[in-house]
C-alpha cells in the first residue's frame, strides 16, 4: 500500500476533519481515506467538443436540416491612401 503525507493543511479543515472522524468513530486518516475513496469511486466522463455535444442532444429528434444562405463575392478592401 502507498502512504502520503499532506502538508500545509489549513487547521480549520483539519478541525473539521477531526470532528468528523470522531463523528465516524475512526481515526483522522481512516476518514481522509474513506473521503478519498467515496470522491474518486466515481467514474468522470471525459469532456467532448461542442459539436459532438450538440449532435448527440439533437439526433433523437431527427435532426435538423438547415437552408444555408448564399454568400456574396468579399467586398474589396477600402482604399485609406487618400
Amino acid at each position: 500500500m502507498a502512504s502520503m503525507t499532506i502538508r500545509n493543511l489549513d487547521d480549520r479543515l483539519k478541525q473539521r476533519l477531526r470532528v468528523r472522524a470522531a463523528a465516524h468513530g475512526r481515526s483522522m486518516e481512516d476518514e481522509a481515506r474513506d473521503i478519498l475513496r467515496a470522491a474518486l469511486s466515481t467514474s468522470e466522463e471525459r469532456p467532448r467538443n461542442l459539436a459532438a455535444a450538440i449532435r448527440d442532444r439533437i439526433a433523437p429528434l431527427g435532426g435538423v436540416a438547415l437552408e444555408l444562405p448564399v454568400r456574396d463575392p468579399i467586398r474589396e478592401a477600402p482604399d485609406f491612401s487618400a
